[in-house]
């Protein structure tokens, strides 16, 4: 299933995809795209229903973050060998996690804004891991039981921010705008192998980022595993898996985003986004 959320910020409609890709409503059936929405019984439910069957919902409607109401918004940096190294960081032993912000989540073809005194907002396109089930101390051979689905994710940065105003890189990923989540949350039954999906963005029609998740040092289980052996995953929460090369930081000189720019970005199966950046 494709799900998703739609309408203006804070009224979206939980809706899923029809075989003709048009969005229906599941309204009544479901109260929201989120958190026990998400667990393996409620997921088997929606799997039964007739898409067509479902009133339909205007297809040029504002498309919200796919998953509402994220408790806890995850990030694994430098999780891609190629990306560390255009970094100028070595690789990591174990999985180097931080944390965004839930407030900087937006529709996937929301505006992005610039944040006020930024000079080096940058793009990362990222594989998303929705958890469905409550996760605590799981091993890694059973780490894909409690994973819901999958999405695009664009974990912005701004570089000044995180890398040189002292502190966690926190305060470089959380400002508003800054995760774009969707179009869609695609359930892991339509992603086979999530280390197998080409991802790619482009600024002004200019590819910048085109790799693989097969480049991922850390795959899906292992970091699902691996975070729940600190804190409890809760169903709804997001997991955004490091992104590859071709970030405005690595290139030579860097290049970074201003006001009036478009982006767009997907992943294999898993949708587009496109966002115009605006000054905050």
């Amino acid at each position: 299933m494709k799900l998703l959320r739609i309408g203006p910020p804070g009224q979206e409609v939980p809706a899923m995809l029809d075989s003709q890709g048009n969005p229906r409503s599941l309204a009544g059936i479901v109260d929201d795209i989120s958190g026990q929405t998400l667990s393996k019984q409620t997921l088997d439910r929606l799997q039964k229903i007739e898409p067509e069957s479902l009133p339909s919902l205007d297809s040029d409607s504002r498309i919200g973050p796919c998953v509402g109401h994220v408790g806890k918004l995850l990030c694994i940096g430098l999780n891609y060998a190629d990306h560390a190294a255009e970094s100028g960081m070595e690789l990591p032993a174990e999985p180097v996690v931080f944390m965004k912000a839930t407030s900087s989540i937006c529709g996937p073809n929301d505006d992005v804004e610039i944040p006020r005194n930024s000079e080096k907002t940058d793009w990362e396109v990222e594989l998303g891991v929705v958890i469905g089930e409550h996760t605590k101390y799981v091993d890694e051979k059973d780490a894909m039981d409690y994973v819901a689905g999958y999405c695009v994710i664009n974990d912005l940065s701004e570089r000044e921010f995180q890398l040189e105003r002292s502190g966690q890189w926190v305060k470089g990923k959380s400002c508003d705008t800054f995760a774009p989540l969707g179009p869609w949350l695609v359930t892991k039954d339509e992603v086979p192998d999530p280390a197998a999906l080409s991802l790619w963005l482009e600024v002004d029609g200019n590819r910048y980022q085109d790799g693989s998740t097969s480049t991922m040092v850390f795959k899906v289980p292992k970091l699902v595993s691996y975070l729940s052996q600190f804190m409890s995953l809760q169903p709804g929460d997001v997991i955004s898996t490091g992104t590859p090369p071709g970030v405005g930081l690595g290139m030579k000189p860097p290049q970074y985003l201003t006001a009036g720019q478009t982006m767009r970005l997907s992943i294999e199966g898993l949708g587009e986004q496109t966002q115009r950046t605006i000054s905050a």
